[in-house]
């Protein structure tokens, strides 16, 4: 029996090793796929950056200096795999709006900007602005959708179903402007603008980043709180549900206890995809409260055609998406016997 039992831990074992080392290499290729997609999209925008920069009375020579410095002038093909060796490696490059332009005219070159030492507060900025989101979002959905699974087909679920709906249909910035109106203006509670900056006490700071994490905890929950309910509810007709109310059980106890454990798996699926949405959907709630996060060093990026870190961005998106999807295809997929052995 022994011998029984650690032989099928090590089946077990090894066809969740085999599962996980196929996504991650199904993530690999994505995320490769995704970066040659970035790279030509963003070197597709219009308008040059030497240009930009030395404004409509520029020579064609200080143009052409520039572009050699930078290494603009290489083949697409070069710049492309120079930029994704560095990635990589864990060199983004150098920024092209921080670079001291001094070197363009004959000066010394050294003081150019790591793109990731730009990054760097910008990224924890945003995941900070994540995890108080997730933290509010996460059981307030799964709240809401144990309550409308419990109270189901009545006014509150009804109420709980339009509210959540109508959130998830507006656009973040009409949800920002709102809640801007009422929490801001005509009720002076939270600071419309998110002006975070290093040496912030905790305290502070959570108060200049709650009124974007409401904003984006509006966005997030219909997903989480529809999965909850509809999970629930599903399970409720299930046979050991049905024994246990008829063992007298009180309808919560029944579902926090007996329905909400086995629901896990497609509640937890849904929060791993949200969680991606909050690192990689900020951008236009940072631009509406100008907090000083990855959303809004992307867009002032782009603004002034700075390449390197436009691309970093769109970078650090797309590998914080893939790598959150895959997380929630594994956790299903390890959850769920049928889905590790489909045959």
């Amino acid at each position: 029996m022994i011998i029984t039992e650690k032989t099928r831990t090590g089946e077990y074992l090894s066809t969740v090793l085999k599962i996980i080392l196929q996504r991650l290499a199904l993530g690999l290729l994505t995320l490769f796929v995704v970066s040659i997609l970035i790279f030509a999209a963003v070197n597709l925008l219009p308008g040059d950056f030497a240009q930009a920069i030395l404004g409509q009375g520029a020579t064609p020579e200080a143009v052409e200096a520039i572009r050699r410095d930078l290494g603009l002038d290489q083949p697409p093909i070069t710049r492309y795999f120079q930029w994704l060796v560095g990635a990589v490696q864990g060199d983004l490059g150098n920024s092209f709006a921080q670079a001291n332009f001094a070197s363009f005219v004959g000066a010394d070159s050294g003081n150019k900007a790591s793109v990731a030492a730009q990054i760097a507060p910008r990224f924890w900025n945003t995941m900070f602005l994540a995890g108080v989101t997730a933290l509010i979002a996460v059981p307030f959905s799964v709240l809401l959708g144990i309550l409308a699974a419990l109270y189901r087909n009545s006014a509150f679920d009804k109420f709980a179903n339009m509210f959540t709906l109508s959130s998830i249909s507006s656009p973040e910035f009409f949800l920002a402007y709102i809640l801007i109106l009422f929490l801001a203006v005509l009720n002076p509670v939270l600071p419309s603008l998110s002006n975070i900056y290093q040496g912030m006490g905790l305290g502070e700071r959570l108060e200049k980043t709650l009124l974007p994490a409401l904003t984006l905890t509006l966005v997030v929950t219909a997903h989480m709180m529809r999965m909850t309910r509809a999970a629930i509810i599903n399970l409720l007709a299930s046979p050991y549900i049905e024994m246990a109310r008829l063992k007298g059980m009180s309808p919560m106890r029944v579902i926090v206890r007996h329905a909400l454990p086995n629901a896990l798996a497609p509640i937890i699926n849904v929060v791993a995809l949200n969680l991606a949405y909050l690192i990689t959907g900020v951008v236009v709630v940072e631009v509406v409260f100008v907090y000083p996060g990855i959303g809004q060093l992307f867009v002032d990026s782009v603004k002034i055609r700075d390449i390197p870190v436009v691309q970093a961005c769109c970078l650090i998106f797309a590998a914080a998406y893939i790598l959150l999807n895959l997380t929630a295809d594994i956790m299903s997929i390890v959850s769920n016997p049928r889905l590790r052995h489909p045959k």
